[in-house]
């Protein structure tokens, strides 16, 4: 090492010129937040509420060459509006050329295993759900989720179990922020039946579900395709029921009654409140079939909502939200979206995606008001204005409140392995679509109930065993 120096936070070579530059923190000027405040809808208030400001820290080492990054695009699409000059802007300050790439959020798996394979690809790379099946195709992020729990104090334990392996110490992602998955209802629709606050238990949406199906002709949406949304409604029944697909060691427990009932249970809601045009969903569907007024409740995040308050606004101040449904033995939803950051083995600049994570980290913010509220941050203390936000929307709800009751939703929210973490063998199944195929198969009547249950475990239990070999997966 030379003389002067010492590493910096990420081992690279920092100088004492280095540690002079970090000290320092810039605020961007007020015009800026003003700016930024000026490209969203109308707040809810006469006082507008202006964005909040976006800070610099100079990184802790010397940076250089490119970045480049992918990512979904939103379903709110003012966030990647903002984005991608954020992300610039940081490049600029720095001296590393950023390059931002979205797509398609079912392609983003697909793409990350053509660029593993290929040896070559992004640097950076986010998608919406664990990728813990990339484990050993990645770089440890301990280091950047170190710093960020240094810097801003405990990460939320649903982020922290969808980014970290126990069985290997691994952190084969960075996880800094997540979205809620509430029920989208239909008041006027439920208020006929008797459930204006909309229904609050899976038997609720069972027999108001189908009053409204066989009264007003309009289904109410829960997926069971090969997408993301029907990959959480399965697991938020299943969990409702007292099932899972592992238990807190790790070990295959799908095969149980309580799983069986979950499946028919589904099976009930399937013949009573939907179509057939729920298995072949993709991951708009449901958004698109609400917004459309075809749907009296659906399992999702805000982002429907929100694009009826631009389209269709009528229906947008109809609908409204309940937290997880209780089944017979919980209230439990997934998180809708996990966000997952990753930095293959390939990355040629894995300093700056790292010291890119923290920037991004340290203004959340930022992503939570220019995706309207959607993405919620691992640390609290990074978003002190969501609960006012919450309470008094800044983007137009009708009534201003309608999210204040996701002040709580981490109460109510779990990760895709619960009770165990997010491990490799939990990727491979949810990304492969096990649980979606179990209760699509019993509800079309192909299978039995109890039958669907058992050639499920059967698929799963040989995924875990071959993870489990290789060290990836506890329990055995």
């Amino acid at each position: 090492m030379a003389n002067g120096s010492r590493p910096g936070i990420f081992n690279s070579p920092r100088t004492r010129r280095d540690v002079l530059r970090s000290s320092g923190l810039l605020v961007l000027g007020s015009a800026l937040a003003s700016a930024c405040a000026t490209e969203e809808g109308p707040p809810s208030s006469d006082t507008e509420v202006k964005a909040p400001e976006e800070t610099f820290t100079e990184p802790s080492t010397k940076l250089s060459g490119s970045l480049s990054i992918l990512l979904w695009s939103h379903f709110v699409p003012s966030h990647d509006e903002w984005f991608t000059p954020f992300a610039q802007r940081w490049g600029e300050k720095v001296g590393v050329k950023v390059t931002v790439d979205h797509i398609d959020t079912a392609q983003v798996p697909t793409r990350i295993a053509a660029e593993i394979q290929a040896g070559q690809g992004h640097d950076l790379i986010q998608h919406i759900a664990p990728l813990s099946q990339f484990e050993p195709s990645v770089l440890d992020l301990k280091d950047v989720t170190d710093e960020a729990v240094n810097r801003w104090g405990e990460q939320l334990e649903v982020c922290r179990k969808s980014s970290y392996n126990p069985a290997t110490g691994k952190f084969y992602a960075y996880a800094p922020g997540w979205v809620p998955d509430p029920g989208n209802f239909r008041r006027s629709l439920w208020e006929e039946v008797g459930l204006p606050n909309g229904p609050s238990t899976w038997d609720e949406l069972l027999e108001g579900g189908t009053e409204i199906k066989k009264s007003k002709g309009v289904q109410l949406g829960i997926g069971m395709s090969q997408e993301i949304d029907s990959n959480m409604a399965a697991r938020a029944l299943l969990w409702s029921f007292g099932a899972s697909v592992q238990d807190e060691n790790e070990n295959v427990v799908l095969n149980s009654p309580e799983a069986v009932d979950a499946v028919d249970f589904m099976v009930r809601l399937f013949r009573g409140a939907m179509t057939n045009e729920v298995f072949s969903w993709n991951a708009a569907s449901n958004n698109q079939g609400l917004v459309a007024g075809k749907m009296s409740y659906i399992l999702n995040s805000i982002s429907a909502w929100r694009t009826a308050q631009e389209v269709n606004p009528a229906v947008a101040d109809d609908i409204h939200f309940t937290p997880a449904l209780r089944g017979p033995k919980a209230a439990l939803a997934a998180q809708h979206v996990m966000y997952n950051w990753i930095v293959p083995k390939h990355a040629k600049n894995p300093d700056a995606a790292k010291e890119f994570l923290l920037h991004y980290t340290a203004n959340f913010a930022l992503a939570t008001y220019h995706s309207k509220l959607y993405d919620f941050c691992a640390w609290s203390k990074l978003t002190p204005d969501l609960d006012k936000w919450l309470k008094k929307d800044p983007f137009g709800a009708k009534p201003a409140d309608k999210l204040a009751f996701l002040a709580d939703a981490e109460k109510w929210c779990t990760n895709v392995g619960h009770p165990g973490p997010a491990n490799t063998a939990i990727g491979e199944v949810f990304n492969t679509y096990i649980l979606p195929n179990m209760f699509a198969r019993a509800a079309r009547g192909e299978v039995t109930p109890a039958q669907a249950v058992a050639d499920a475990h059967a698929q799963i239990e040989p995924i875990f065993d071959k993870w489990r070999a290789r060290g990836l997966v506890g329990g055995g």
